[in-house]
């Protein structure tokens, strides 16, 4: 495997990857590859001196680099973990180098002038996930794989959803995928501002146009930055949370799957910190967001790459954090005739994350949702040829493995005031049919 960005997320995946597999069975070798080869080698000391990863220089912005180390390593699969705005450039060259390839993100472009309201090209150059699909038929004929949106959301909440889709409704009308937490920093100054995540991708996909899908009122709904709000009362001892309307992917990805299960809506929300969002103003009203070079002193520097640069690192935050992430879907539907709604989600402890995984609750989360599904696509259980996310697999093996690997999850009735369904017992017996009507299509198929 070729990790393309050894940042915070993909030292995460690394060190899950290596715990799942820490005999090579399936795992033999990664290249961890950086802009920064400081940082690249940092991450593979932090290995246990695991001979399986090696360390290269590599600028994502430069695609014959990355076919050049896909080359040298004769790899199998490229992990993408990079900012978003070179995730084409990797797309490329693994298509390039003929190899399968995974992300956690797409990258979008917004219009200078966004119109808003119905049809996402009024707003939108380049609509997330727009650029991998288009190239579905390209990767199909060469015979390759990608898999992308492939961290926790989007990620994990697209598996619960294709889950809900096919085992606990008989129609699934709304999808309505939540992003919150109760983390906190005591003692932490007023006005502090924290990242949780990639300022970059932060800085992309929250000051962006956000978008819904509504099949009523005739597909995609664009609305300005912080659309949306309310609140939400998150299961695992959360708590209320606050939430508003961002790009992300799932809005996308969901319909062009879960339609034909009868989606009819689908949003996206997130909790976000007041001083961040008040941050996420001010640069944006300054044009400090903007990918357009300008001219300091004679120096030429894109406003956007020294907020990133400047801001507090999500790397650096740790252990002075308490509290938990919660990412899941809300669903709403029909089953057994009558009208059925659930949440199903996946809670992140900051400090049992501190203590198994050495990374904060954000990126360990992220990392996860990643490092099983790159499992799945290492042991050919998730495989095809084209351009997938996770929606178009079976959900029961990536369950099987959270379930294994104790990456924790829920499922909870929302009319009975969070009462939890997802019992062993019936989860097992879902595993179970789930296996056998596997059994019985592939000696169907021999037929």
């Amino acid at each position: 495997m070729l990790l393309v960005g050894a940042g915070a997320v993909g030292e995460s995946i690394l060190r899950i990857l290596q715990s799942r597999d820490p005999d090579g069975k399936w795992l033999e070798k990664v290249v961890v590859s950086d802009c920064d080869l400081y940082r690249a080698q940092e991450v593979v000391g932090h290995l246990q001196e695991d001979e399986r990863f090696v360390a290269e220089y590599a600028d994502a912005r430069e695609k014959d680099q990355i076919v050049a180390l896909i080359q040298k390593y004769q790899c199998d699969f490229v992990m993408d973990a990079a900012a978003p705005y070179v995730c084409n450039n990797i797309f490329d060259a693994s298509y390039e180098g003929g190899v399968n390839y995974g992300n956690m993100g797409t990258w979008s472009v917004p219009r200078d002038n966004p119109k808003l309201g119905l049809g996402i090209e009024n707003s939108y150059i380049e609509p997330m996930t727009k650029y991998n699909f288009d190239r579905h038929k390209d990767w199909q004929k060469k015979g390759i794989m990608a898999c992308i949106c492939l961290g926790v959301d989007p990620g994990v909440v697209n598996v619960f959803a294709k889950f809900a889709a096919v085992y606990l409704f008989d129609e699934i009308h709304e999808i309505h995928v939540k992003d919150g937490g109760n983390l906190t920093i005591p003692g932490a100054d007023k006005d502090t501002i924290i990242f949780g995540f990639n300022v970059w991708t932060v800085l992309d996909e929250c000051i962006n146009p956000n978008i819904e899908w509504d099949k009523e009122k005739g597909g995609f709904i664009v609305e300005g930055a912080f659309a949306g709000e309310e609140t939400f009362e998150m299961p695992a001892g959360v708590g209320l949370n606050t939430l508003v309307k961002v790009e992300h992917e799932e809005t996308v990805t969901m319909p062009r799957y879960l339609e034909q299960y009868g989606l009819k809506k689908c949003t996206f929300k997130i909790a976000l910190d007041d001083n961040l969002v008040q941050a996420l103003k001010v640069i944006s009203s300054l044009g400090l967001r903007s990918l357009h070079p300008i001219h300091v002193s004679g120096v030429e520097v894109v406003p956007r790459d020294v907020v990133a640069a400047a801001a507090p690192q999500p790397k650096d935050l740790g252990s002075e954090m308490l509290g938990k992430m919660c990412v899941g879907v809300h669903c709403k539907g029909i089953k057994d005739g009558k009208t059925r709604e659930v949440f199903i989600y996946q809670p992140f402890d900051n400090q049992i994350s501190m203590h198994d995984w050495k990374m904060q609750a954000v990126v360990a989360q992220t990392g996860f949702g990643a490092a099983v599904g790159i499992e799945l696509i290492a042991k050919g259980v998730w495989k095809d040829a084209g351009v997938f996310s996770p929606e178009y697999f079976d959900p029961i093996p990536y369950l099987e493995i959270m379930d294994e690997a104790g990456f924790e999850y829920g499922i909870v009735e929302m009319e009975s005031q969070y009462k939890t369904i997802n019992d062993k017992k019936i989860m097992a017996q879902i595993f179970t049919d789930a296996a056998n009507l596997r059994k019985l299509a592939a000696k169907l198929e021999k037929r």
